[in-house]
């Protein structure tokens, strides 16, 4: 069966028959004649197939798309299997609904406990939801699940992501919470300036791994700072990295968020993404949306349901903690069949690929002379200096011109590149050629 079948006259016929009804008209007798549009809507007639497919590749070829890549920055190229496009173009899965009625609809409560079973492997933690709507928005939610009417203080490290900290503010506002920032030194959350902001009202402290510059963070002796102060360690984390890094729960976060995009799904021009969470036994209740668990039904066998979902979402919205009540069953799927076509060994395989091949074009570019600003430990990402704003924009406008898509600008001549597993060894050695033509003719 194809994507879309048409119903046939015959069978609309039916359909209203069946209804008690002549036209599509009698669908709409129950509408007052002066509420009813008189005149046809101002929209163009329908068109052929091809006509139709023509105008969408013109409107298409709009786009530009670069072959080669060195961004990052909070979405990511990386090599997407065949089989994950096979498996979650199945018509079953991109119609299904929100799986309320368990007994029809258990292969998607699997593929969400499948998800959520995988989240809880890379972060370590006891816990997770069935996703939300993107990484910015699980940062936000785990903020909420962190304040009570004590502690109504939020601390935001410097070094995360700017989207993400607009959206927590988005939050707070709304809930009529603080949030602070911690100042950023060299490339880290300042952990100094960090003790002395904690106190008896901070409810939570959200930082980066690897943060938004690239660099490691000092997630442990955070964790323990904030715990001292009984506050929580929100950590949003890259889950590429999660495959060669110390876990959430070995660092001793209270809950662990992310943005999913790097688990097999495209970067599509910005979305739609998927926003991982999870928690440790004690923050568990306090999750969002909905919990898949597995259970056996009346005859023994394994089986699925929504285990946990907080009833105040849909019906008590003035005593909610959060307002999500769905979430991003499709994209969950495509990272829960990446993450099964990888595997463990393929998963740390490619994060160490994108290791050392930033390591390569930092050091590329350094020679090149773009001067690297942290001498830090980092993932893929990393921040160069040029000689101004004006060289860096000069450097970006070159690589443009050979159909490469260089650093993100931060201001002041500072590029944020990234690598993953996708660069070759060719694109880096011509990046770096042409960042020598500008920086040094």
């Amino acid at each position: 069966m194809g994507i879309y079948v048409p119903n046939t006259e015959q069978e609309q016929r039916e359909m209203l028959e069946a209804c008690g009804m002549q036209s599509f008209e009698d669908l709409y007798a129950g509408i007052p004649d002066a509420l009813k549009r008189k005149e046809p809507l101002a929209i163009p007639a329908g068109k052929p197939e091809l006509e139709v497919r023509r105008a969408m590749e013109a409107a298409a070829r709009k786009n530009r798309v670069y072959p080669t890549v060195f961004r990052g920055a909070g979405a990511y190229r990386h090599y997407i299997p065949a089989i994950v496009g096979e498996v979650t173009g199945k018509e079953e899965f991109r119609t299904a609904y929100t799986p309320y009625q368990a007994e029809i609809s258990q292969g998607v409560l699997q593929s969400i406990f499948e998800f959520q079973t995988d989240i809880c492997e890379l972060t370590g933690l006891a816990a997770a939801n069935a996703s939300v709507y993107d990484g910015a928005t699980a940062a936000a939610e785990a903020c909420e699940m962190c304040r009570d009417r004590k502690r109504r203080k939020v601390l935001v490290s410097g070094t995360v992501d700017p989207k993400t900290v607009s959206v927590v503010r988005t939050y707070a506002f709304g809930r009529d919470a603080e949030v602070f920032t911690v100042p950023e030194k060299d490339g880290v959350t300042d952990t100094e300036a960090l003790q002395s902001m904690l106190d008896g009202e901070t409810a939570c402290l959200l930082i980066q791994q690897p943060n938004f510059f690239g660099c490691e963070e000092d997630a442990e002796g955070m964790a323990e700072k904030a715990h001292a102060a009984g506050a929580k360690l929100v950590m949003s984390c890259n889950p590429i990295a999660l495959a060669v890094m110390k876990t959430p729960g070995e660092c001793g976060a209270d809950v662990a968020v992310g943005e999913g995009q790097p688990l097999g799904l495209q970067t599509s021009f910005g979305g739609p993404y998927l926003g991982f969470m999870a928690a440790d036994e004690k923050m568990m209740r306090r999750l969002p949306g909905r919990i898949v668990g597995e259970t056996t039904d009346l005859n023994g066998e394994r089986c699925f349901v929504l285990t946990m979902q907080a009833r105040e979402q849909h019906i008590r919205r003035e005593k909610a903690s959060s307002n999500i009540c769905s979430n991003e069953a499709l994209c969950a799927l495509t990272a829960a069949v990446y993450l099964a076509a990888m595997g463990p060994e393929g998963l740390r395989k490619a994060a160490l690929s994108c290791h050392a091949k930033a390591v390569y074009l930092r050091n590329a570019l350094a020679e090149a002379g773009l001067t690297p600003v942290h001498a830090r430990p980092f993932f893929h990402e990393f921040v160069t200096q040029a000689a101004d704003e004006a060289q860096a924009a000069a450097v970006l406008k070159a690589l443009d011109g050979a159909d490469i898509l260089g650093g993100l600008p931060l201001g002041g001549g500072k590029l944020l590149w990234c690598a993953t597993e996708m660069n070759t060894r060719e694109e880096m050695d011509r990046t770096a050629a042409i960042v020598k033509e500008v920086v040094a003719p």
